[in-house]
């Protein structure tokens, strides 16, 4: 069974490796010693914390969209090409590079530009998973 770093657990958590560490601290988070001494979390325990933590906990803020899609990125848009009828859009976010191609239309009247801070909502009946 995997186990993660401190640090490896704050990126897939998306917060700072101190918050892990004080979760871990408080026991809000499991986490044992790794063979090099050093604190690790078990991945199934991890998976259970951004499970939980995901759910429910912090209530949505004032205007905020609420959407039956889970995979959602926010990024800046870095490239808009329009044709007659379709649009592709580059979106960046994070590490991550989303390209939509979506039509004129909506580009003109969502007035997406180079440089629009937007996100990217991706439903599919399809996903494919890789191990590094």
């Amino acid at each position: 069974m995997p186990s993660y770093s401190m640090g490896q657990a704050a990126r897939l958590l998306r917060v700072s490796p101190e918050t892990v560490r004080r979760w871990t601290a408080t026991g809000r988070l499991p986490a044992h010693r790794a063979p090099d001494g050093s604190r690790a979390v078990d991945g199934a325990a991890l998976a259970a914390f951004a499970k939980e933590r995901a759910v429910g906990l912090h209530p949505l803020p004032p205007g905020a969209v609420v959407t039956s899609v889970r995979n959602s990125f926010a990024g800046i848009v870095t490239s808009v090409r329009l044709d007659d009828v379709a649009a592709r859009v580059e979106i960046q976010s994070g590490p991550h590079r989303v390209v939509s191609v979506v039509t004129r239309e909506s580009v003109e009247e969502l007035g997406i530009t180079v440089g629009s801070t937007v996100t990217a909502r991706v439903k599919s009946t399809e996903v494919h998973i890789e191990l590094p």
